[in-house]
């Protein structure tokens, strides 16, 4: 019999480690790359593949979630995933619902790749920092040669083969001046499925690295994009924060862990099957255990986890007594400044998230409120 868990999992994989075929100088996971320093080069193996659908698959999940990232995980190729949705189906049980998604810098996208992620409803995200002017300053080929032309047309390939598929922004100093040029360039094109995150990179001394923006100028962008969207795409466009503000005003729950008060909200899965809490926090002080030694339950069950999770919660007063705390909960952990403990202190995008909220809040309201009135009675969500 599955075993049952206080709340769902979904898993974060990465196939390919970081290995990417771009070097984008702000990428978070670029770090990892000597993080398995014993091979040069990192793929999942077919067995790792098999154990880690087979034992995810064998637990009782309301929607088996995969999702897919790197590094670059399209450096698998098609074959890559056409094993996955092989042993998805080997192992699903009957009317079990599974989902996959997949962020990619989309330079490797083919049309049969496409065609097969058309074909068992993959959800991609592209990531796309602007115009050339703005996407080239960072999304970069290792030999300084921008990426821009190659995700334009895979943006095409994705259309032609009718693929779901969102844009994903990091905003860096190079585009956190320019919230209506973006919005405007998106939505123009289509692009009606819009992700925007903060870039906040720290070097080892505490200090904001260049490319990442203040906490008043993402406050400001975050404005400027919401008196954009507010004018008239409010029901046309979706914006992945905007929406999580709403969902959480009408019920009860936000869909962005960042929002949210506790940090155990998915496993990251690496290529040899090591499980770690986030992303952001692959470390060997964090590793949880490995999907061939550990079941999900003891893994679950962690006490490395249940820790993880309450870092969320280890709030400054400042946070403690703001009027905007149940829609922020103190900001994703990594984004508390150092110098001050990284677990007590405010975020660095403190500033900002107040501005924000103070200019747009009764506006969320307004719309919480007629979708609710559209909705009828709405039952909240259970609390984890």
């Amino acid at each position: 019999m599955p075993m049952k868990y206080a709340h769902s999992f979904p898993l974060l994989i990465k196939p390919v480690s970081a290995d990417c075929n771009l070097r984008c100088p702000y990428c978070f996971y670029l770090d990892h790359m000597s993080f398995y320093p014993d091979q040069s080069k990192h793929r999942m193996s077919d067995e790792t593949l098999n154990q880690l659908v087979s034992s995810y698959m064998a637990t009782n999940q309301p929607v088996y979630t995969f999702i897919w990232q790197g590094g670059e995980p399209t450096l698998l190729g098609l074959e890559f995933f056409r094993k996955v949705t092989s042993l998805q189906q080997k192992y699903g049980k009957q009317g079990a619902g599974v989902s996959n998604s997949l962020q990619t810098n989309a330079t490797l996208i083919t049309d049969e790749l496409a065609q097969h992620f058309a074909q068992y409803r993959f959800l991609v995200g592209v990531s796309l920092d602007g115009p050339p002017n703005i996407h080239n300053r960072y999304r970069r080929y290792p030999d300084g040669k921008g990426s821009y032309s190659d995700v334009k047309k895979a943006i095409s390939c994705l259309r032609r083969h009718r693929v779901d598929f969102n844009i994903l922004t990091l905003v860096t100093e190079a585009n956190v001046n320019r919230a209506r040029e973006l919005y405007r360039y998106f939505s123009d094109q289509g692009l009606l499925f819009q992700q925007y995150i903060p870039c906040v990179g720290f070097d080892v001394d505490g200090h904001l690295q260049p490319y990442s923006i203040s906490g008043k100028a993402w406050g400001l962008f975050l404005c400027q994009l919401f008196d954009e969207w507010r004018l008239r795409d409010t029901r046309r466009v979706s914006i992945r924060l905007f929406d999580s503000i709403i969902q959480k005003l009408v019920f009860g729950r936000p869909a962005d862990c960042n929002m949210d008060n506790d940090c155990r909200k998915y496993f990251v899965v690496e290529y040899n099957g090591d499980v770690y809490p986030c992303d952001f926090f692959v470390s060997h002080e964090l590793k949880l255990g490995n999907i061939f030694t550990d079941s999900w339950e003891k893994l679950v069950n962690s006490p490395v986890y249940k820790e993880f999770g309450t870092r969320k919660s280890a709030l400054s007063d400042a946070c403690n007594n703001c009027e905007y705390l149940a829609f922020c909960n103190g900001d994703c952990p990594r984004r508390r400044t150092v110098k001050k403990g990284l677990h007590a202190s405010p975020s660095v995008l403190c500033a900002g998230w107040r501005l924000f909220f103070k200019h747009s809040f009764s506006e969320f309201e307004r719309l919480a409120a007629e979708i609710k009135t559209e909705l009828g009675p709405v039952i909240p969500t259970e609390k984890i």
